[in-house]
């Protein structure tokens, strides 16, 4: 693995101007990822996952103003700072697509109904690739093929809606990869498909990314998924990250009590048919107007009133790559001091 990231995103925040306010969805969001490495970005919906997703590419509605640094590094290695780039410019055109490709969450409404699939995947390969007609059809049949879609020159000329839904998520993975690119975005792929096809989809991401040597941005709140899926994992709540280390580091020892919250979220193997499933008090507030302190404070059963609601917790190292934005986690590594 390259010591040089593909990507670092420093200290992001994204606002939006409202009658009652300023919301600010994203708050101070950072973290890298190097070449052949998946980074999971975690929780619940809402919290800035996708917004800090879409930043990257410049793709977030007019009304979102970001600041900070979203530094990205091409195969000549050169560094490109994307929220200096004008979002409608020829400069991140180039790379959208060709160095950087998102998966959305809906594949229904990613593809456009007027035109077929092979159109729209071969749009990607005109525009960056060659502008050969039969050259840039063989690259997206090759393509097309390679992630499972049978009958690949007949499925070239039909139109989304004769797709089902899971040969509907390959075809918008062939449509990410077409052009090889260097960094892959993926917004909940499999949140629409039933469990058989998720497992497929998740081996086919997989193989391919040891083929490319890409790196993954894998963006879900499914903790299975990530579990298999990721090398490093982010949990973030209500716009900032609030625990990062390995995938071991995280499922073993999770510290900050939103992260251990999730993980008692889920249902376990051996439980009986009548426990009550573990869920957080509470619902995720509004980032509008936010109060002084932490913004778990009014959900978490361990806060401490005088410390929590005073000042927000920086990202505090617990050993190794594991950090937590937590008081208590940091009482117990420095003995409460």
């Amino acid at each position: 693995m390259s010591d040089q990231p593909i990507i670092q995103v420093r200290d992001l925040h994204i606002s939006i101007d409202m009658d009652e306010g300023t919301l600010t969805p994203v708050r101070g969001v950072s973290f890298e990822i190097h070449p052949g490495e998946t980074l999971g970005l975690v929780g619940e919906s809402g919290c800035g996952k996708s917004l800090t997703s879409k930043a990257i590419l410049g793709i977030n509605e007019k009304k979102c103003h970001a600041r900070g640094e979203i530094l990205f590094r091409d195969g000549e290695d050169r560094v490109t700072d994307m929220l200096k780039l004008d979002p409608r410019g020829k400069a991140i055109r180039a790379i959208r697509g060709s160095q950087i490709s998102m998966i959305f969450q809906e594949p229904m409404v990613a593809f456009s109904p007027m035109y077929t699939i092979g159109n729209q995947i071969n749009e990607c390969t005109r525009l960056h690739i060659t502008k050969d007609k039969k050259e840039s059809k063989a690259i997206t049949l090759e393509m097309m093929k390679k992630v499972g879609i049978a009958n690949a020159e007949k499925r070239y000329d039909q139109f989304p809606h004769e797709f089902s839904g899971g040969m509907l998520q390959r075809a918008l993975i062939a449509m990410a990869l077409v052009c090889r690119p260097r960094l892959l975005i993926a917004d909940e792929p499999t949140t629409a498909l039933d469990v058989t096809i998720q497992a497929q989809i998740l081996e086919l991401m997989q193989e391919l990314q040891k083929e490319l040597g890409m790196a993954i941005l894998f963006i879900t709140h499914d903790l299975g998924t990530v579990a298999k899926m990721c090398d490093r994992v982010a949990v973030m709540y209500l716009g900032r990250i609030v625990e990062t280390g390995t995938a071991r580091e995280i499922y073993r020892n999770p510290q900050h009590p939103y992260t251990r919250g999730l993980m008692n979220s889920v249902h376990k193997i051996g439980t009986r048919k009548l426990d009550r499933l573990f869920s957080i008090e509470g619902t995720v507030p509004l980032a509008l107007n936010l109060k002084d302190g932490c913004g778990f404070f009014d959900r978490c059963g361990e806060r401490t009133e005088g410390i929590c609601d005073l000042k927000e917790p920086e990202l505090y190292c617990l050993g190794g790559t594991h950090c937590a934005a937590c008081v208590r986690c940091r009482e117990e590594v420095t003995g409460g001091a």
